[in-house]
């Protein structure tokens, strides 16, 4: 097939996660030999920061990482769709595009008819914004991929599409999987943005303050850390090492004892069963794993076996101590998340149910495919 995939951005993954998991989808699709363009906007908001933080070579540096995924950057007001869209089989709009795009190429499915067109949510914005989710015109299209049961829900039964499906974020194990190293250079490592105050004051329970309490030899890497936050690190005795590109993750958790995961608010209240991508991505590379309180009703994994739950502070400080000094108990834990992950949720996982989806759409898998 050929596939244009509209999303804000594959080139930058500063503070913007989707670019995870679509690079791992595009990579996939393109290991298939399907033909895969992605179109982002040349002023998109995190290439804009990532270039002022580290300078053009960190763009170039994802196009050698990523050398399959053919990236075009567009002007907003000057994009000829007619052009983009020529040839295509099917189209992908992602949720973080400007509404204007996004109701255009709906516009321009329902004119041409020549493909088919998926929008794809990966977003919160569904419960936190749903006035404006609803008066995002999504006729135009054939139907929608969300990233969890709860969402897919919403989108039923306020009528904001006919065809819905829950096609969850996975694990690309091209690039995240177990790395071996020499030697351990601490115990803890946590890798994520501080953001908003979405979760600030579960980052001081489940994490400063149990690496504090433990002593622990701890680094931190992120993006949108203020001041405040830099402070509270240094007092807690963690290292702040600030944006990671995210290929370079699995040689950081090869370095560490383990890690944390410290849900968002809106995922951990109200949209369970949504673990977010570095769920995946910490387990594809074999590191134990202790996650904050959210509730896998999906039964996407096994909670207690793919990684430890802590209900509050107190149970993530003795559960990292459990950990740290059991490595029997802290290895089979890891073994066992990272075989969920190669069983069930890799990037791999996702593409077939893309092309189940296809299917269901009537499009050909190898329509339109340049190496049939």
């Amino acid at each position: 097939m050929r596939i244009a995939l509209f999303c804000h951005s594959l080139l930058s993954d500063w503070n913007h996660g989707n670019a995870h998991f679509l690079r791992g989808i595009a990579s996939e699709l393109c290991s298939r030999g399907h033909d895969v363009r992605a179109y982002e906007p040349r002023d998109a908001w995190s290439v804009r920061h990532l270039i002022r933080e580290q300078g053009e070579a960190a763009t170039d540096a994802v196009r050698t990482v990523y050398p399959r995924i053919a990236v075009e950057r567009y002007d907003r007001g000057t994009l000829d769709l007619d052009r983009a869209l020529d040839g295509a089989d099917l189209v992908m709009v992602h949720e973080w595009n400007d509404r204007d795009l996004i109701e255009r190429i709906g516009t321009h499915r329902a004119r041409s008819g020549k493909y088919r067109l998926l929008f794809h949510d990966t977003h919160h914005r569904s419960i936190t914004d749903q006035p404006g989710m609803a008066a995002c015109d999504l006729a135009g299209y054939d139907g929608v991929l969300v990233f969890g049961d709860v969402i897919r829900g919403i989108y039923l039964r306020q009528g904001w599409a006919r065809r819905v499906w829950t096609w969850h974020e996975a694990a690309d194990t091209r690039i995240f999987h177990p790395v071996a190293v020499e030697a351990c250079e601490g115990d803890l490592t946590w890798i994520g943005n501080w953001g908003d105050e979405e979760r600030t004051a579960e980052l001081h329970e489940f994490l400063l303050e149990p690496v504090r309490a433990l002593r622990l030899r701890a680094r931190v890497y992120g993006v949108r850390y203020p001041p405040e936050a830099q402070i509270a690190l240094r007092q807690a005795g963690a290292e702040y090492l600030g944006w990671l590109p995210n290929y370079e993750v699995p040689d950081v958790f090869a370095r560490f004892r383990a890690t944390v995961h410290v849900p968002r608010r809106p995922y951990a209240g109200a949209l369970p069963g949504i673990p977010t991508i570095r769920v995946f991505e910490a387990l594809a590379c074999g590191i134990p794993l202790i996650s904050a309180p959210w509730e896998d009703c999906e039964n996407l994994f096994a909670p207690g076996k793919d990684f430890l739950i802590a209900r509050n502070g107190t149970e993530m400080t003795k559960l990292l101590r459990f950990l740290l000094s059991d490595p029997e108990a802290a290895r089979e834990t890891a073994n066992h998340g990272l075989r969920t992950i190669l069983g069930r949720h890799t990037c791999a996982h996702r593409v077939d149910e893309l092309l189940e989806i296809c299917a269901q759409l009537r499009l050909s898998s190898s329509s339109g495919d340049p190496y049939a």
